[in-house]
């Protein structure tokens, strides 16, 4: 009877066991089911080693064409983020496009006689050895970031972050028809595109309603042939000098965060400009951490490029990530790249250095800066690529610009066309096209990619703490200058007469910059009574 008994407990404990493991194999197939189908759709957390494409042998290639196209609304809008996907509705609506004008130095002239739709670029691509972040998840890459921006320098320093040797597909920067298809893909972002169609709102907000706002930023996806590489151009600045630029409604805000990027402190030149931040404190001293929270903000360029870049991942999890552009879009990219550990390859950017270390972007300790995954294109007649548009007379500060900066990170592959072609420096230089048709085109090689040499920018700026730091006032801060001390004359016997009260001199001409080399008295109307000119 007692056996009896202890064989029926063990047969239901067997039964109550198998049950168990049959439930737990219906969740656990019923999880991973559901974990297939969303990762369909919505965003997929990376892991190293599992969810991107591995490298193909060496020299692979393919074709390009672009996919979709991502317009990121900033300033009081930011919240909405647009996608425009390129479906066979859209180009037989755009089949027709033709242009004329001054759009066409918005297309290159290789393909003329093809729709920047529909244009397939092709390319290649080996291996290269990465040294990047374990955990590039952009979660945690922007909790990283956010806590770098709030605590500050020394509290980064602290930080041990886990880096990872990996090998990783990147573009074959020594094949010519790679790097103009790359040069293609920075000029098509700034094709005009339609601000009507099939635009999908994919922000995080969408509560609010959807509009199109024309100071944002835009991101032009393109995708290989089999979906292994995906690549982002970003668009570059807007100016109205600048022919071949895109369309001047981003003219404005291009300015500002061209300003707060590639100036010294917030584009505080003189006294005579405009800042576009407050974080100036007095001669040649600004606060570091107001400059930091200035280019963190959710409506400056860098966080919506950052978005785009999430997007991108969200709807191609397993490809390789490569990001590209001109000008502003080239420093964004290199930017962007450095962030996630992706490679990126610029043209013509300004010196982006100085706010790689002001964003505290992830950089491995120790590396080279030539071993990094970033290549930096230009030539020597571009001044805003050699860090030399800059002073009162410079194209650059007649337009509004304050590129103070010069210093690149990782390889830069530099034409020499001041030496090989005579040419000279000039801003005009600076346009996409002329880089591509008359620089790249022009050599039968692609330009070396050398070690960027030692640099320093805004050396001779005072950086400080500006929640231990007093603001003092300099002679910028003043309306008027502060006179000149007045010498004891020399000791004599003749009797001084009683001293006249004296009033404060004004400023009664001044030069185009803003100096003033005339003064007088409030009351004098510049006669004779003027004082001396001071150069």
């Amino acid at each position: 009877m007692g056996k009896s008994k202890e064989n029926q407990r063990r047969t239901d404990m067997c039964t109550i066991s198998t049950a168990m493991g049959v439930m737990v194999a219906i969740i656990l197939y019923m999880f991973y089911d559901d974990l297939w189908l969303i990762s369909r759709y919505v965003y997929v957390p990376f892991v190293p080693g599992t969810s991107r494409a591995p490298p193909r042998a060496e020299d692979s290639g393919g074709k390009f064409r672009l996919q979709h196209i991502y317009h990121h609304n900033t300033g009081e809008d930011y919240t909405s983020h647009l996608r425009l996907d390129i479906t066979p509705k859209f180009l037989e609506e755009n089949s027709l496009h033709s242009f004329s004008g001054e759009e066409e130095d918005q297309w290159t002239s290789l393909y003329e006689s093809e729709s920047p739709w529909t244009v397939e670029l092709p390319y290649k691509s080996n291996a290269i050895e990465l040294k990047r972040l374990a955990e590039r998840d952009p979660d945690f890459v922007e909790s990283y970031l956010e806590y770098a921006r709030v605590s500050g320098s020394e509290a980064v320093k602290k930080i041990e972050l886990e880096w990872s040797d990996d090998i990783v597909e990147a573009p074959n920067v020594t094949d010519k028809d790679t790097v103009i298809t790359l040069a293609l893909m920075s000029s098509n972002a700034y094709v005009d595109i339609p601000e009507t169609g099939d635009w999908r709102d994919v922000g995080w907000n969408q509560s609010i309603g959807y509009g199109w706002n024309d100071t944002g930023i835009r991101g032009h996806i393109f995708v290989s042939d089999d979906e292994s590489t995906v690549v982002i151009a970003y668009k570059g600045t807007s100016a109205a000098f600048l022919s071949g630029s895109g369309s001047d409604d981003t003219v404005d805000n291009d300015r500002i965060n061209d300003n707060l990027l590639f100036s010294c402190c917030c584009a505080r030149v003189s006294y005579m400009w405009t800042t576009v931040c407050d974080c100036y404190q007095s001669s040649y001293t600004c606060d570091q951490r107001c400059l930091e929270k200035e280019l963190y903000r959710k409506d400056r360029y860098y966080q919506a490029a950052l978005d785009i870049y999430r997007n991108v991942t969200h709807m191609y999890p397993r490809a390789n990530i490569w990001t590209t552009g001109h000008s502003l879009g080239g420093a964004l990219s290199t930017l962007v790249g450095r962030t996630f550990g992706a490679p990126a390859v610029a043209f013509e950017a300004p010196g982006e250095l100085l706010a790689t270390r002001r964003l505290h972007l992830p950089m491995p300790p120790g590396l080279p800066g030539y071993m990094e995954g970033i290549w930096h294109f230009g030539h020597t007649a571009d001044p805003i690529f050699m860090g030399v548009c800059n002073g009162a007379s410079s194209t650059c500060s007649m337009g509004g610009y304050a590129m103070e900066t010069q210093c690149h990170s990782g390889k830069q592959c530099v034409y020499d066309v001041v030496t090989d072609k005579g040419w000279h420096v000039n801003m005009l230089n600076h346009r996409i096209h002329t880089v591509i048709d008359d620089v790249i085109m022009a050599y039968n090689e692609t330009a070396p990619c050398q070690p960027v040499p030692p640099c320093r920018d805004c050396f001779n700026w005072n950086f400080v703490d500006g929640r231990h730091e007093k603001k003092k006032p300099d002679d910028g801060d003043l309306k008027k200058p502060v006179k000149k001390p007045v010498e004891d004359p020399p000791s004599s016997t003749v009797p001084s007469p009683t001293p006249s009260p004296t009033k404060e001199p004004v400023c009664k001409k001044w030069t185009w910059y803003g100096r003033c080399y005339e003064w007088g008295d409030d009351d004098d109307d510049g006669d004779d009574n003027t004082a001396s000119m001071i150069n």
